[in-house]
């Protein structure tokens, strides 16, 4: 049994397609693994607070010298580390927004990133300082975009900073076990648009099966 835990970032409902495409993707999912366990957390319409000078004090400072103000501080950032950690998968669904990622997704990044937590700071070893300590994890990356041409090879490659800098986060922490599924021509519309989600459920089909 695995624990799957479900992320989304957009802040429109019905309208995201990234969210639909997530939901699909786990109720598929549950329908291939039914005794597997799902959490789901949208970052999106329910955002999680910027990192600010409290909470970078007490991320470095040891937990064993953390006054009552500084266990506030970084209270809800242990509560976000405790269920990022207690998965086994993730599926995260994201628009891209002016060519990287929104900003509520960035910021739960921001709070789950930390050090004794997610990796290990090692000054003593200055060749290599940083260990990934989120290690035997399987994410899945649902983007949808507006426009096309994003992808490797397309002609706004350069532009997308969305897929490598996800990929960049989240290995660093250990996760590189990433299958990015990318919904693009979002504000094209019509038989672009419908074509494009064909694509990304028949790709979704083929990865739960897998």
């Amino acid at each position: 049994m695995a624990h799957l835990l479900h992320i989304d970032c957009s802040p429109r409902s019905e309208r995201s397609h990234s969210k639909k495409l997530t939901r699909e993707f786990v109720e598929a999912w549950k329908q291939a693994h039914p005794g597997d366990i799902v959490s789901y957390r949208d970052v999106g319409c329910n955002p999680v607070p910027h990192v600010d000078e409290p909470w970078i004090a007490a991320a470095y400072t040891p937990p064993e010298q953390h006054t009552p103000e500084l266990q506030e501080a970084i209270r809800l950032s242990d509560q976000l580390v405790d269920e990022f950690l207690a998965a086994d998968i993730y599926v995260i669904g994201s628009p891209m927004y002016n060519f990287s990622i929104p900003s509520t997704l960035k910021a739960y990044i921001d709070q789950i990133v930390r050090p004794g937590r997610t990796f290990k700071f090692e000054p003593d070893n200055p060749a290599n300082p940083y260990k990934p300590l989120v290690l035997g994890k399987k994410m899945f990356i649902i983007s949808a975009r507006g426009g096309s041409g994003f992808g490797t090879g397309g002609k706004y490659e350069k532009l997308n900073y969305q897929t490598p800098y996800l990929a960049t986060i989240f290995g660093f922490i250990g996760i590189t076990d990433i299958t990015f599924i990318d919904l693009e021509n979002d504000e094209s519309g019509g038989k672009e648009l419908a074509d494009a989600i064909a694509a990304a459920r028949t790709q979704i089909t083929q990865l739960v099966a897998g």
